[in-house]
């Protein structure tokens, strides 16, 4: 029977979301909020802690994952090796070091001692055995950290290697010395196109917003020079 222009609205405890080939994954929780990879590398790390399965002493990621959750990893003894952005680095870093858990902010868990890639599903049932275990919400289970302010802003180029430029140089130096201690920069070429990714995260989002901005129009000088 046709709903015709009404829309329903179904209630449910969690929502589990997989890409194309379901090697990553993002949950949603009652509240309709999004939980990313970040917070669950932090739910699998703790709850593996617990039961004396963890690895190495604690998690890989990347370099975009979010400062919030290796202060967090830091509070439990456990720590954070970061790698390149990719899953490959991430596995290779594990194999090499003896960790056991990795993945990715984009929801891209790998668990090795189940398969030795990404897996969303295998990823999905260690929060459900959590959740379960815990007996409370998904929105309290997923909720570990506080997530600093990241802004990530993209510059496409032409030619040549803005990264190589003084401007560029000097405006990434002021805002590393901008942010301190509070917060990082990470900036990179992207491997797919011509285009210079500009992240950067720290505890006060306007000097974020400010940091970014002005290596980003340093980013675009160069490039139209």
């Amino acid at each position: 029977m046709a709903l015709s222009n009404k829309v329903r609205e179904l209630r449910a405890d969690i929502g589990i979301a997989l890409d194309g080939d379901a090697d990553r994954m993002v949950i949603v929780d009652e509240k309709g909020q999004i939980i990313d990879g970040d917070q669950i590398l932090a739910i699998i790390a703790e709850s593996w802690q617990r039961s004396g399965r963890l690895s190495g002493g604690g998690i890989v990621t990347t370099v975009m994952s979010n400062l919030g959750l290796e202060r967090y990893l830091e509070g439990q003894g456990l720590t954070m090796a970061r790698t390149a952005v990719g899953d490959r680095y991430v596995t290779e870093y594990m194999r090499k070091h003896g960790y056991n858990v990795g993945g990715e902010q984009s929801g891209h868990i790998v668990l090795s001692d189940f398969i030795t890639t990404g897996d969303g599903l295998v990823s999905a049932m260690q929060v459900l055995a959590v959740a379960q275990s815990a007996g409370k919400p998904i929105s309290e289970i997923c909720n570990r950290f506080q997530s600093l302010p990241q802004l990530l802003t993209n510059v496409r180029y032409g030619d040549g290697a803005p990264l190589d430029d003084s401007r560029v140089i000097k405006a990434i130096d002021a805002g590393k010395q901008q942010l301190g201690k509070t917060g990082r920069i990470v900036i990179r070429p992207s491997g797919t196109e011509p285009v210079i990714r500009v992240m950067a995260e720290g505890e006060d989002e306007k000097l974020v917003s400010a940091v970014v901005g002005e290596i980003v129009e340093a980013v675009k000088q160069a490039a139209a020079a």
